[in-house]
């Protein structure tokens, strides 16, 4: 019997498509999740920034409820060409899920209310 070969980390790959950058999108929601920061929007823009996505390409939602609650859930996207990668993380969530799913005509990834992402 050989030995397996482990398998290569996830790396970003530029140019690529939402679908081709899935595997690294996945690997840094994963990593965020299982850290202090589980429901915090920055805490996974600041990762993915870190790992090579572009963060003028993306969007989040709040962290908090309109009333000042915790968010049961937050999304966050980075659009690559005509798709996106989606997350979604939370309490109300359980895992957390990504997905490649088609941008939105308005030229983002998010329907519903956004922030900004000035820091």
């Amino acid at each position: 019997m050989s030995a397996s070969t482990p398998a290569a980390a996830p790396t970003l790959a530029p140019g690529g498509s939402a679908a081709d950058n899935l595997p690294l999108f996945t690997q840094v929601v994963r990593t965020v999740w299982g850290g202090p920061d589980q429901v915090a929007g920055r805490a996974y823009i600041d990762a993915l920034v870190g790992a090579g996505f572009d963060k003028a390409a993306m969007q989040v939602t709040p962290d908090q409820t309109t009333i000042g609650n915790p968010a049961e859930s937050i999304e966050f996207s980075v659009r690559l060409g005509a798709d996106c990668l989606v997350g979604q993380v939370g309490p109300s969530i359980g895992d957390p899920v990504t997905a490649v799913l088609p941008g939105l005509s308005t030229g983002g990834c998010l329907i519903g209310e956004t922030r900004a992402i000035d820091w």
